[in-house]
């Protein structure tokens, strides 16, 4: 049996590799072809392009991972059917649990890929591409990503800030407030906030100070004020793929403290910190509908196992992708948000791999 555990292993393996391979230069062609005209028009160094196309490509491995893993099961399943190979090991008295084997362990090999990649490469891959992305596609402009900043800095103090332009370091509509006892002591606002760099301070124009006194505010007004502020710069810039961009212990601290600053986007953090998981075992449960769906020799040949497997990932993206905008959209539960894919699926992995045996 282990001629057949090994055949089978570099099958899958192998055509995992060839898979990705296949895909990944087509999504870069098409992803380039696409943003072509903005790379020239801003003049973007060759270097830059090389590495922006670098993380991109590990950006989407990772995000099409499982996808590229349950096609490419499909695929060399249904060549093992079609040329009754699956029959000739199932004759010989070898159970469909032990020729699932060698699958489980290729599965087993290809999640540790997945872990590794979500936890160490993706990280660093994704901020590269999303800075490339908001620095030369986006321009630094506000966008629904970077509007209506509001937060809490420490135990006593909340900043709110319409709209922030990353590329300038200048940020509209920008309001302190401190609250001592639960009781607010003084407010600062003002119509613009930069922070400038070399000098490490903010400059705020039309800047106003309003002190809460028990019977009467006193009120300050500046029209240019260089000031120094207890938050950082970053704390203006609620970048929404934050999340994406941290190793696993970094995201958990940053996730920590999002929820006691009472942001908006903990949802969305908590996403990418699940995912981190749920897509390992994703891996097992497509691997397992695959060959359960490919396994058949049918009279339509391999195209139509692969009609009936691209059926299938496609409703698995469009629970993922429903059930992830209800987590960040709403109050729905993140992790259930995640899960819930995996255990509807996985529920399906042991109905069909239970009528595979038959």
């Amino acid at each position: 049996m282990k001629i057949l555990d090994w055949y089978i292993l570099k099958r899958y393996l192998f055509t995992f590799i060839m898979m990705l391979l296949l895909f990944i230069p087509i999504g870069i062609t098409v992803h380039l072809a696409e943003k072509i005209g903005k790379i020239l028009e801003n003049e973007v160094p060759l270097n830059e392009v090389l590495m922006y196309l670098f993380d991109f490509t590990i950006y989407f491995a990772h995000i099409l991972f499982p996808l590229f893993l349950f096609i490419s099961v499909i695929w060399f399943t249904s060549k093992l059917a079609n040329n009754t190979e699956v029959i000739a090991f199932l004759s010989s008295g070898v159970s469909f649990s032990r020729f699932l084997r060698p699958y489980l362990i290729g599965a087993f090999i290809v999640a540790v890929s997945s872990i590794i990649l979500g936890l160490f490469l993706a990280p660093k891959a994704s901020e590269g591409f999303n800075d490339f992305t908001y620095k030369y596609f986006k321009k630094g402009r506000s966008t629904g990503e970077n509007t209506n900043v509001y937060r809490q800095i420490n135990d006593n103090e909340i900043i709110y800030v319409y709209s922030f332009d990353v590329k300038n370091s200048l940020g509209s509509n920008f309001t302190l407030e401190h609250f001592e006892n639960n009781k607010l002591k003084y407010k600062i606002s003002a119509s613009n906030i930069r922070y400038i760099e070399d000098d490490t301070l903010y400059r705020l124009t039309n800047y106003i100070k309003r002190d809460i006194g028990e019977n009467e505010d006193a009120i300050e007004k500046i029209r240019i004020k260089d000031t120094l502020f207890d938050f950082d710069v970053d704390d203006l810039i609620p970048v929404i793929y934050a999340a994406e961009t941290k190793m696993y212990g970094d995201l958990k601290q940053f996730i920590a403290k999002e929820e006691a600053r009472g942001s908006s986007n903990v949802g969305r953090f908590k996403l990418v910190l699940y995912r981190k998981w749920s897509l390992p075992v994703s891996v097992f449960i497509l691997t397992i509908i695959a060959v359960a769906v490919s396994s058949i020799k049918r009279r339509g040949g391999m195209g139509v196992n692969l009609a009936i497997g691209i059926c299938i990932a496609m409703v698995f993206v469009f629970f993922d992708k429903i059930f992830g905008v209800m987590a960040e959209q709403s109050d729905f539960n993140p992790i259930i948000a995640v899960w819930f894919p995996n255990v509807v699926f996985g529920i399906l992995a042991i109905y069909m791999l239970y009528h595979a045996k038959r």
